[in-house]
């Protein structure tokens, strides 16, 4: 069904594209600038980065066995003390949609920073195929994915905390283009990442029934970005394509590079500076973020197009466009700063649960509530009302000799799905960790429950048992409360007042017991308390999606 609409999908695409440039009378004007620019008016260096790319995901993170669920732990950039981690984390992601959304950045921004540059010098004196720098085939295929490894290496290396993607090189890639063809890049960036992606999802899926339905919980859509690396990204493009700018003597209008920062910036999410405060909790200073965009819009208008007449004061000798520079390069050093003594730090040696836990080679996965962050540095800080003292909740991921401390799943997320599986792993090798929860409700009175690891072949651990909880119905004086026990069990207290009249087992299915002359029967995932012809739920098995 679906091969009739792909094939009708790519005809109209091809047909339309083939319409447009048989109708253009600039057609062999725009085929002469690419070739005038590019080796065969194409952008090798883009591709070979894509393949690069690819080839990580598919490869070294296992995407080609699984592509929806690649390992990830081992390739983020937690420590200094963890090269793999760093040197891989630029070209690595969490999944199909996350490598998805950066290709595609990729694809529409880089080859305009391509452009740019050029596979054939134009600097005054320059000779084509004089020298390894001038030769068009080095340039394509060694230069710029050198540089886009060089860029990707820095923002592994100084981007906050364990992050992954190849995000910051794509915010590079946007920073140099803005220097050279700022509308150009704002249309590619907001338009033609659009139609790259809509593209590759209809081709994919053709045609999706859809329908209501709820969704989990995660955090919010801002709280996802990494603010940091692409801010460090942004400034690290914008810095080289001034520079070469600079060497060229050519720039943009203030008004169209001021106007295209700001409609760049805004809309890929600059402005959301936020916090987290632990357990799912964060805060966004999104006024303050609009006034940083503001900010460096200024500044990187001001670098590119002012001229090198002295600023206005006494004895003053240095250039409007020279102090503009150093501003962008004191940003540049304020945003990666903070993240040298972060990565140089190794996880806190503070306890972690280990009861329950189990260990693959190297790695300890456990379950815990309310435990400090260990990846949140020792030293306490407070800014703002917020400090770095966060506690937090869920399946827990440690391995010391990579330095790695994280939350691979949070509470919230195990108690929607009632499932998550965790891949660990490294170069060469891949396991899976699968946690699951599983609880009885009592009604209107919280949730008592169990969470069990198991890996691949081995017998499910028992991690953690939660503390008790009761139902708000009463039946003749009586309380019940669903106890999960140590065991792995769960356990009805009954009691009157302060006294307790019985502690007995859950009853299987479509069984029942009788404590003071109440009968608790369960009927399937339900359990109700009867007397006397009344008949009242007090507790059901926890549901998941």
């Amino acid at each position: 069904m679906s091969l009739p609409w792909t094939v009708g999908a790519v005809g109209a695409l091809l047909v339309s594209a083939a319409v447009a440039w048989a109708t253009d009378e600039h057609r062999r004007v725009l085929a002469d600038r690419l070739r005038s620019r590019l080796l065969l008016g194409v952008p090798w260096g883009t591709l070979v980065s894509v393949a690069l790319v690819v080839a990580v995901y598919l490869f070294l993170q296992g995407g080609l066995a699984h592509w929806n669920d690649p390992v990830t732990l081992p390739f983020r950039a937690w420590s200094y003390l963890y090269p793999l981690g760093v040197v891989s984390a630029a070209f690595s992601h969490g999944g199909p949609g996350h490598l998805l959304g950066n290709l595609t950045g990729t694809l529409v921004l880089a080859p305009i920073a391509e452009y740019a540059w050029g596979h054939y010098p134009d600097e005054r004196g320059a000779s084509t195929f004089s020298s390894l720098g001038t030769n068009p085939y080095v340039r394509a295929f060694v230069a710029f994915p050198a540089a886009v490894v060089a860029v990707g290496l820095f923002t592994g290396a100084f981007a906050l905390g364990p992050v992954i993607g190849f995000s910051g090189v794509v915010f590079a890639f946007a920073g140099f283009a803005l220097v050279h063809y700022p509308l150009t890049t704002v249309a590619a960036a907001l338009g033609g990442q659009a139609v790259l992606q809509r593209t590759y999802r209809a081709l994919l899926d053709p045609v999706i029934i859809g329908g209501t339905s709820a969704s989990g919980p995660s955090p919010p859509w801002w709280a996802e970005i990494a603010i940091q690396g692409h801010a460090i990204g942004l400034l690290l493009g914008i810095l080289l394509g001034l520079a070469v700018a600079r060497r060229r003597d050519r720039g943009p209008g203030a008004v169209r590079l001021w106007a295209a920062v700001v409609a760049f910036a805004v809309p890929q999410g600059l402005w959301a500076v936020y916090w987290f405060r632990g357990n799912g909790e964060y805060v966004l200073y999104q006024a303050l973020g609009l006034a940083l965009v503001a900010g460096l819009a200024l500044v990187v208008t001001v670098a590119v197009t002012a001229t090198d007449r002295p600023l206005p004061r006494p004895g003053g000798d240095a250039s409007r466009r020279t102090v503009a520079s150093v501003v962008l390069l004191v940003s540049l050093a304020a945003l990666a700063g903070p993240a040298v003594p972060t990565n140089a730090l190794t996880v806190d040696d503070g306890p972690t649960p280990t009861e329950g836990a189990v260990t693959v080679d190297g790695y300890t996965v456990t379950y815990a509530e309310d435990v400090r962050n260990r990846m949140i540095p020792a030293v306490d800080v407070s800014l703002f009302g917020e400090d770095t003292n966060v506690t937090t909740s869920g399946v827990i991921v440690v391995n010391r000799d990579r330095h790695i401390w994280t939350q691979a799943a949070s509470k919230q997320a195990l108690a929607y799905d009632g499932y998550e599986r965790i891949r660990v792993g490294g170069v060469g090798w891949d396991a899976a960790v699968d946690a699951r929860r599983v609880g009885w409700s009592a009604v209107g009175g919280g949730t008592a429950y169990h969470v069990w690891l198991r890996t691949d072949g081995e017998r499910p651990e028992h991690a953690f048992n939660s503390s008790a909880a009761t139902a708000e119905p009463r039946v003749s004086g009586t309380n019940l409360t669903v106890v999960a026990t140590e065991r792995g069990g769960f356990r009805l207290r009954v009691t009157e007042g302060n006294r307790t009249l019985a502690r007995e087992p859950m009853p299987a299915a479509n069984e029942s017991v009788t404590v003071a002359g109440v009968t608790f029967e369960r009927d399937g995932d339900a359990l109700f308390a009867v007397r006397d012809g009344t008949r009242v739920r007090v507790a059901e098995r926890e549901g998941y999606r």
